[in-house]
């Protein structure tokens, strides 16, 4: 088995997805705390320019965002599957909408002022400031930020539709845990550690049942390790991606073996720079090196991400 690093912070809601999954396949893992803010010297020089929490590191391999670590654990170990038939194709639709549109209403509403204010208790005075500044960097005004009373009416509703699937089965779609439910319940996972405002979840207790049946999933204690020595693996490494498609899609007329830039749609806009190896029906793959690494692969998920020749 190749050794799993995952870069993250304790409070990161998709890290916790990540975690709770590794848990799920019981996979041990190594364990590299980052900055949950700007600047991020040692996350930049092997993700190149992402700076979205959590990323999977095997070796000289750097997977970015949680839908694609998904896939490469899935493929590590098959069972137990993530993406359970017949409702494969569901699963993955649900997961999208939960990781965008009921983890903005969760996080509008868990870090309204009140919240905010406990998050940020045991804090110095600055230390919410340079929070909401470095998020407001991430967006840069492209997107559209639910305020506090909009987010309570969405994640209300949000809550009610999770609690209607809940009715006859113990997991969203069915009788054991999919990647729906992962990615449903981190934005939870968040609003239920803060405990000014997680009383919105006792509006619906077929959900609070559901949390507790993910949450006893665990995963596990992992091994700690420092970004110092996972540099140094991935300058030791030689890049082997654990994807398994390869098949170039070209609906962007960009060539392999070209410069470009990868970022993010909406959130998290830095641009990650290199050659494209791989453009394939579901991942990006871009090769980069530099003296402190080496060389190494950075993969990126296809959808939610944009792809544009250097310069562009």
């Amino acid at each position: 088995m190749v050794d799993l690093i995952l870069h993250h912070y304790l409070t990161s809601p998709f890290s916790e997805k990540v975690r709770l999954i590794l848990g799920a396949k019981k996979l041990p893992w190594k364990s590299v705390f980052i900055p949950p803010i700007m600047p991020k010297p040692d996350v930049e020089v092997l993700t190149g320019g992402y700076r979205k929490t959590p990323f999977l590191q095997i070796g000289a391999d750097i997977y970015c965002d949680s839908a694609l670590i998904a896939d490469v654990l899935e493929h590590l170990r098959p069972e137990p599957t993530l993406y359970p038939e017949p409702e494969k194709g569901m699963s993955r639709i649900l997961a999208q909408w939960a990781d965008t549109s009921l983890f903005w209403a969760a996080m509008a509403w868990s870090l309204q002022p009140k919240g905010a204010a406990e998050v940020f208790a045991k804090a110095p005075p600055e230390a919410a400031k340079a929070f909401g500044e470095d998020r407001g960097r991430m967006s840069a005004g492209n997107m559209t930020r639910l305020r506090p009373a909009d987010a309570t009416s969405a994640y209300k509703s949000y809550l009610r539709r999770l609690s209607d699937m809940l009715d006859e089965k113990p997991f969203l779609l069915g009788e054991v845990p999919s990647i729906a439910d992962f990615s449903a319940y981190h934005p939870l996972w968040y609003t239920r550690r803060i405990e000014s405002v997680r009383t919105i979840l006792d509006l619906t207790p077929a959900v609070i049942d559901w949390m507790d049946r993910m949450a006893a999933i665990g995963h596990d204690v992992p091994e700690k390790f420092t970004s110092e020595e996972a540099i140094a693996v991935a300058k030791a490494s030689t890049p082997h991606t654990l994807l398994t498609d390869s098949t170039f899609q070209d609906d962007h007329g960009i060539p392999l073996g070209s410069a470009v830039t990868i970022r993010a749609e909406s959130f998290g806009l830095e641009e990650t720079p290199g050659t494209l190896i791989a453009a394939t029906r579901t991942h990006y793959t871009l090769e980069r090196s530099s003296e402190r690494v080496g060389a190494i692969h950075v993969h990126f998920p296809r959808i939610g991400y944009v792809l544009k020749k250097a310069g562009d």
